[in-house]
Order: C-alpha cells, then structure tokens, then sequence
C-alpha cells in the first residue's frame, strides 16, 4: 500500500501549514529523504521528504492551501499501487471547493471587525498575491483554519473588490499591522515581539550578582585541566548552566503557555538568543539537565555556528522552554527582555562590570558583578516566586562548583 506523506509539525502552538510549494509532480519518481514539498507557518518555513522511495502518485493539497498538522498532503509509492480508500485531503475550509457564488459573497462583504492589535492570520502565498493585486488583507475575510486568509480569498476579494471607501470609513476599518512594511525574518521578529507584548504579562526584576568566587573557580578550573577549547568555561556557557540548575529546582518556570494551556515541561530546552544581521533567532539546546559543562558549551557553540550559517533546522529552533540573552558585549548593563512565546521567562545578561570595594580594614579592593534582568508572565508567575528564581540563579554563581555537579 502506497505510503502517505503528512503535514509536519513544526513548533508547539502550530495546528496547520500551507503549501508553498511542489517541487516534484504526480508521476515523478522520488527517493527516500528527497525533498518533495516546502510548507510554512506563522512562524517556520520547511522542507517536506519524502518517507519511501517510488513515484509520487497523488497530491492531496495543492500549492497555497491549508491543511491541519498530521493529515495526508500525497502519496508515494509503486506505479498502480492502491491508495487507501476514503482518502481526501483533510483541508481547512480554504482548501475545500465551494461554491463561486458563495465565496464571492463572503469577499464582498463589509471588512471584518478586528480589535486594535489583533493579530491577522494570512498565508504567505496570500501575502504575496495581494501584494501584486494591491489588496489590503486586513479588509479580507479568511476563510481558512482560525480565520486564516489564504490565496482564494485575496483572489476573489480582488475580484469582487468594494468601492474604495471615504476616508472616514477607511480610518475606521485601518488595524496596526504588526511588522508592517517589513519582510523576512525582519517581520517574523517583529510579529513575534508584538504577540509576545500583547498578550503576556511582562514584568522585569533586576539584580546584579558578585563573580568573584565564579571568576576564581574559573582560574582555578583552567589551571587543573589546561587549555579548554569547547567553551565550557565561558561566562555565557557558566551563566546558562546556573539557569538550567534554577530551572530544575523551580519547574514552574519551565513551562509553556499557549492558547490558553500551561503545560509543565520536564526536559530543560534553553533558548540562547543570537543576534544576526537579518534578526534575531533563538536556536534551543535539547534536554540541556542532562548536560555537563563540556557537552553545553560545545552544544551552544555548536548551535550558535549554525545560526550564523544558516543551517538551523525547525526542531533545533522550536520546543524552548526558557531563554537566555546576553548583552555583554554591547556594554549594556541592565535592559528590559521580551520572552519568547510560548515561553513564560527570558534571562537577561548584561556586561561584566569592576567595582571598588572596602573591607572591614578600610582598605580599598576591587569585585567583579554582573547585572542580570529577569522577565516573567505574571500571569502564571507571582513576583515573589520570579526573585525566588532569580535568586536561585544568583546562588548558583555565588558557590560555583554547584555547576560541575
């Protein structure tokens, strides 16, 4: 029997995709692991392979349409071979074939009302096309999965687009577009940053830790084992370990809240931010309780020269359970991170700073401190249990051969 080719989830909160694209047509002979589709989210974009070698027999969703994660897209399999009975492509509404007249009809209605902000669902295919037609999406009414607005939609709004309306009415039915007028992965942060804003709770505590014993275990580590090449001794690598620590000692914090579901996360799935030219992207070290400090700092490093490259894969950018992000080097002391949806906290770290000291003697001395923000949802963390974390963090770093354990 022919064996089926499914629609990939590609992060947490996504419940369908769209396909952007076929690369290979009915009747075209495939191998295993070859790339036959790239479908996207609202946040991801990815190749689709191929799980058998064969031809490629039926395609159940064509480009531009809808379809929930884990349905049937094709077949693949030997020429003449039988397709499992009953089979039809499980699409949102926007992919079913309807009625000309009643599509129409929906286009041709008022805009949809939308609250000031709300986030607008649209396919990058439709994205794309109401751009050549010089539509305005906000106006059009999705009709795919979550109100989406697909590619028939745009089309047939163009089709059957309204008079143009009085600028009364067009103030009215203008919405704020998040990344609006921007594009690539520009826009994605942009739309990430404001979901993030609107629809969390963020509240941002403070606090700046003493190094002085860290930086001495880091001198002391160094001169027992030599040259240490794989970035285990680094402060990013040291600082990100004491969370991982805080994390298991606090699991609340570990958890993901989305659609209005908090789900508790036993692995620790670290996000370290990492700032390119084109944006910011967050590549996520898997089951990081499990690693030492050899094995994390090769493991961020690793990632890190991937997001440089380019070379990230959807899993290693998306199951995160808390974030990391470091300013150090910007001289930046304290700042005021945005948590990553779905995520429930950020860390952030600011540059190392050297401050004098006086002892009980009255002699003068130096300490070096780091200043570390911490941002959480309020509404799934109280502020009392937040500096409880963070306080956790600080230990961690105030007696550091806790981190070697």
């Amino acid at each position: 029997m022919a064996t089926a080719i499914t629609m990939p989830k590609l992060g947490l909160t996504m419940t369908e995709g769209t396909v952007e694209e076929w690369t290979k047509n009915v009747g075209d002979k495939v191998e295993q692991g070859e790339v036959v589709a790239r479908i996207s989210s609202e946040k991801l974009t990815s190749d689709v392979e191929a799980p058998a070698s064969g031809t490629l027999l039926k395609i159940m969703v064509q480009e531009g349409e809808d379809l929930p994660i884990k349905q049937d897209m094709a077949y693949v399999g030997e020429e003449g071979e039988e397709i499992p009975e009953g089979t039809q492509p499980a699409t949102t509404p926007s992919a079913k074939a309807e009625p000309e007249e009643k599509v129409a009809a929906a286009t041709t209605q008022e805009a949809p009302a939308r609250k000031p902000g709300e986030r607008i669902f649209v396919t990058p295919l439709a994205r794309k096309v109401a751009k050549e037609k010089g539509v305005d999406y906000s106006l059009v009414t999705g009709t795919g999965g979550n109100g989406r607005i697909t590619r028939r939609d745009v089309e047939h709004y163009a089709a059957n687009k309204p008079a143009e309306p009085t600028p009364s009415q067009a103030q009215t039915a203008a919405t704020p577009q998040w990344g609006a007028g921007l594009s690539g992965m520009r826009k994605a942060v942009a739309t990430n940053m404001m979901q993030s804003v609107n629809t969390t709770a963020q509240v941002t505590l403070q606090r700046k830790v003493d190094l002085q014993a860290l930086m001495e275990f880091r001198t002391d580590i160094k001169a027992k084992a030599g040259d240490l090449n794989d970035g285990q001794m680094s402060i990013n690598t040291l600082i990100t370990r004491a969370a991982i620590l805080a994390l298991q000692d606090t699991p609340q914090m570990n958890s993901n809240y989305a659609d209005g579901k908090l789900t508790q996360v036993d692995s620790v799935n670290i996000g370290e931010a990492v700032g390119l030219a084109e944006g910011l992207i967050v590549p996520i070290v898997k089951n990081a309780q499990n690693m030492n400090l050899t094995v994390l700092g090769r493991e961020l490093k690793h990632l890190a020269d991937l997001a440089h490259e380019g070379g990230l894969t959807p899993d290693q950018m998306t199951g995160g359970t808390f974030t990391v992000t470091n300013l150090g080097k910007e001289g930046i002391e304290y700042f005021t991170p945005i948590i990553n949806p779905p995520e429930i906290g950020i860390l952030g770290v600011g540059t190392m700073l050297k401050e004098l000291t006086l002892n009980e003697d009255g002699q003068i001395g130096t300490k070096s401190t780091l200043p570390l923000s911490l941002t959480f949802d309020h509404q799934i963390i109280d502020g009392q249990q937040a500096a409880q974390f963070l306080g956790k963090i600080v230990e961690n770093l105030q007696d550091p051969y806790k981190l070697i354990l």
